[in-house]
């Protein structure tokens, strides 16, 4: 085993339990104090005869979790529904985010209320074509594309995790200065 191994990087996991699984893997490693991120939403559900309002993962199977692959790597053999994500036309390498990106983009997400998900392909070069920097509030100084969607008035800032998601995160329009 190399040093590679002893390295925390995030790694991109997929957790094959069913959406409504009593225990997720993510709260499962977190139960083991592994350092996890989910994209959560929010969903109207009933339970017991009333509706109340839950947050859930926003794409089931999708989780980060930061960890050298000398921790996790016990976890995933002892869980079946608990796997890594790999690279195409490799053999075994798992997908990994860069910590700046990765951290990048949890602050991004954690900062705003409305958080909207989208995966490769589901983005056009129509819904995000103005380059913008956030000048001020809690997003000051990020960068990226101002994404529109049609009849929505909402200003959202386009934060990517290149190949894997993006999230569109609310920003207020006086914070927002095209470049």
């Amino acid at each position: 085993m190399g040093r590679q191994d002893e390295a925390k990087q995030w790694f991109v996991m997929r957790d094959l339990k069913r959406a409504n699984a009593k225990h997720p893997a993510y709260e499962m490693l977190r139960s083991f104090k592994f350092e996890v991120f989910t994209p959560m939403k929010w969903h109207i559900v009933t339970r017991k005869g009333e509706r109340v309002r839950e947050e859930m993962p926003a794409i089931p199977d999708l989780l980060f979790v930061h960890s050298s692959r000398l921790a996790l790597d016990p976890l995933v053999g002892k869980t079946a529904t608990l796997q890594y994500r790999f690279l195409r036309n490799t053999w075994r390498d798992p997908m990994t985010v860069r910590d700046a990106d990765m951290e990048r983009f949890i602050h991004a997400v954690n900062s705003s209320e409305s958080v909207k998900y989208y995966m490769p392909g589901e983005l056009t070069s129509e819904m995000y074509n103005k380059k913008i920097r956030i000048i001020g509030g809690k997003l000051n100084g990020y960068e990226g594309n101002l994404l529109t969607v049609r009849g929505s008035k909402t200003k959202r800032l386009l934060v990517e995790l290149p190949g894997l998601l993006a999230a569109g995160v609310e920003v207020s329009p006086e914070y927002i200065i095209f470049i």
